[in-house]
């Protein structure tokens, strides 16, 4: 089996009902449109039946990866969290080289959001802090290049 997909019970809800949507509101429409398309004769240069068709296919292809990550999630339950080190449902409170104080907290990858303060645990930046306490200073390799930051407080929420 592939690796486990960390999430936390959020997550892990929010991508269950997004599949739930997909199967029962998503399915069923495009399944009516390629019947739709269908009807309208010679299927060889029927466009909207082609568009249709890719749509449904494009669909599917989403439902099957949505099932593969639920099937390959670990839910952590990051309430039980605690300690000192940057692990998976951490928040962490950094500082940069030009004193800019950020406060990310770490989740998986399907849930990241920057306007929630949320990055994935694959991120460059929670790869970087994964390990690390409070205090220490830590190299963060960007696409823009190498950034300085500390790790002012680590708290589980």
């Amino acid at each position: 089996m592939a690796d486990l997909v960390p999430m936390t019970a959020a997550g892990h809800a929010a991508l269950k009902e997004k599949l739930r949507v997909m199967k029962t509101v998503e399915r069923p429409k495009a399944i009516a449109q390629l019947a739709e398309a269908r009807s309208h004769g010679d299927l060889s240069e029927n466009a909207e039946y082609d568009a249709a068709r890719d749509k449904a296919g494009f669909l599917e292809a989403q439902i099957a990866d949505l099932e593969s990550r639920m099937a390959r999630a670990r839910v952590i339950d990051t309430s039980k969290l605690s300690g000192t080190k940057v692990v998976f449902g951490a928040t962490v409170t950094i500082e940069d080289d030009a004193g800019l104080k950020q406060v990310w907290t770490i989740v998986g990858d399907d849930e990241s959001s920057l306007e929630d303060r949320k990055i994935g645990v694959s991120s460059p930046l929670a790869r970087a802090l994964m390990g690390k306490e409070s205090g220490d200073d830590v190299e963060i390799r960007t696409p823009k290049g190498v950034r300085e930051t500390s790790i002012l407080k680590v708290e589980f929420k």
